[in-house]
């Protein structure tokens, strides 16, 4: 008991286990790195794919810096991010409700699902003539397909999240009482909550992937606009550097999302 005392009473330190991931994390991306610059600086050709016009890491650093430094580089984060999260946040709130709906009913799954279905493969850059068409001004059209993008995602894991209730958690609310307003409160969505942050952190994800194809009706800003824009005109490190920036917020947004679902869901254990 003592030393339990004397344990509690120590703070935490680091295991040697969580600095080895983080050891071998890190070597991980030095090794990548390692070898861009290698493939880059060789102009390495290997027929079926090359690196002759690839620029070097070090050739992406200085155009990433001198974008850091531009003025312009706040009006296309900000447009970017508005039009992302403008079409996750309408996606969670469609995907989240609609998979409710589909996940508690038969029925509705047979009414709803075969339309959704038949949308979810199309990719989408076949939505952008569409886009156009539906919406009267292009930024309505490229929240529309982040929109798209998130969507799915969101929908299918609350769905899968719904249908995965133990039967019995639902069978035993009922015997108590509940009605069905408190079941829906107090089982069905504490239940689907995992699947819920799931989906809301890959319709996250997607959304961003989708970003270059919604910029490509715009004619002004947004990091997947400078991606296209510089391909247009062949400046092969400003295309590396917006494709690392979709990546770093893209990445810091799903990890921003599924650390919001572990606080909302802290029944859930961590595995």
């Amino acid at each position: 008991m003592a030393g339990a005392a004397e344990g509690r009473g120590q703070p935490a330190q680091p295991s040697w286990p969580q600095a080895a991931t983080l050891l071998l994390r890190a070597a991980s991306l030095a090794l990548c790195l390692l070898a861009w610059h290698w493939a880059s600086t060789r102009k390495l050709d290997l027929g079926v794919i090359t690196f002759v016009n690839v620029p070097a890491p070090l050739e992406v650093l200085h155009a990433a810096w001198d974008l850091l430094q531009s003025p312009l580089l706040a009006k296309h984060v900000g447009a970017s991010v508005a039009r992302v999260f403008g079409g996750f946040i309408a996606a969670a709130v469609a995907g989240v409700a609609l998979g409710l709906v589909i996940g508690r009913s038969r029925r509705a799954g047979d009414i709803l699902m075969p339309p959704l279905e038949m949308l979810r493969p199309i990719p989408a850059v076949a939505w952008i003539p569409l886009a156009i068409l539906m919406f009267p001004s292009s930024e309505m059209s490229m929240v529309f397909i982040t929109f798209t993008g998130a969507l799915f995602p969101i929908l299918l894991n609350t769905v899968h999240g719904v249908e995965q209730i133990d039967a019995r958690l639902l069978a035993s609310a009922r015997s108590l009482g509940a009605r069905r307003l408190a079941l829906f409160a107090e089982v069905v969505l504490p239940g689907a909550a995992p699947g819920i942050v799931t989906g809301l952190a890959i319709g996250m994800g997607t959304a961003w992937f989708c970003l270059v194809t919604a910029e490509m009706i715009s004619g002004q800003f947004g990091i997947g606009y400078y991606t296209w824009a510089s391909y247009t005109v062949q400046n092969y490190a400003d295309i590396v550097v917006g494709m690392l920036f979709i990546g770093v917020f893209g990445m810091g947004s799903s990890a921003l999302i599924r650390k919001l679902g572990a606080l909302a869901t802290p029944w859930k254990e961590d595995k």
